[in-house]
């Protein structure tokens, strides 16, 4: 990133996949800058296959490392900061699901200390498909990071209602059934956000069936959280960036994300609940 010049959707993804650990990002769900965390910088590795994803066939010959992450991070910060750009987050994500990976834990808690020492105003967000809590270490881990010191924003994916569209949009092995499961006992024990991608797939759209079934199990999930920490917030966003395996996974019009929102909005206030919902064409 140039001196006071704005990370862009596509200078974030080009950074990424030619090994970049640390890359800056203008988010529009943060709607500010993010600085990304890539614990994948050889090679895409996760445990969905969503045809919507962004992240390209790449390889390189450049591996994780904590040291090179923490230095980044450091170097990112400062260069925000002389150039007056405020900082939303610091953000996990990267070239796949960053819990996969084995530097997970030791990567999040040395990016609290960066945060702590050098942008205590920046979020830290882990923007995650939720798999991983299917791994009883992985599991407490996060609860303990959501809802303790650590402060960190979790991010979970909710793409799907019903298992026919699961197997559609996330193209997953494992379970839907495990996984909504595993989910649902989360929303009892930590914070988080739900996130949604709201797009069509190879020429459909979600059925009425399966746009209900989304509402009654996001609904479900908010009423459980509601109980202990709640439901932060609900994120309806829409294909924005190029993938691919374009066209399979095709952008919708604006006003049918806003129609999901509204339906959902009306189930949540029907059971006393008023979770802020945002929408991202």
């Amino acid at each position: 990133m140039n001196p006071g010049e704005p990370a862009s959707v596509e200078n974030h993804r080009t950074e990424r996949e030619s090994g970049a650990i640390v890359y800056p990002v203008y988010s529009r769900r943060s709607e500010g800058l993010s600085i990304g965390i890539n614990l994948f910088p050889n090679k895409k590795i996760c445990s969905f296959d969503c045809p919507y994803c962004e992240v390209f066939p790449f390889e390189t010959d450049i591996y994780f490392s904590l040291d090179v992450m923490e230095r980044a991070l450091i170097e990112s910060i400062q260069h925000a900061r002389k150039h007056n750009i405020p900082i939303r987050d610091i953000c996990f994500s990267g070239n796949g699901e960053p819990t996969m990976s084995p530097y997970f834990q030791e990567a999040l808690n040395r990016a609290v200390i960066i945060r702590e020492q050098w942008a205590k105003e920046a979020a830290l967000v882990l923007i995650t498909n939720g798999t991983m809590l299917l791994h009883e270490q992985t599991y407490k881990y996060l609860v303990e990071a959501a809802s303790g010191s650590k402060r960190l924003d979790i991010w979970l994916k909710v793409d799907a209602g019903t298992e026919a569209w699961y197997k559609c949009i996330n193209r997953s092995e494992i379970s839907f059934h495990d996984l909504t499961t595993k989910i649902t006992q989360f929303a009892a024990k930590a914070p988080f956000t739900i996130q949604t991608m709201l797009c069509g797939i190879d020429e459909q759209v979600p059925s009425s069936e399966e746009s209900s079934a989304w509402i009654d199990l996001i609904t479900r999930l908010a009423l459980i959280a509601d109980k202990a920490f709640g439901v932060k917030s609900i994120q309806i966003y829409g294909k924005a960036r190029p993938a691919p395996e374009d066209p399979r996974a095709q952008p919708l019009p604006c006003n049918i994300l806003h129609e999901r929102a509204e339906a959902l909005r009306k189930a949540l206030n029907e059971n006393g609940l008023d979770n802020p919902i945002n929408v991202y064409p």
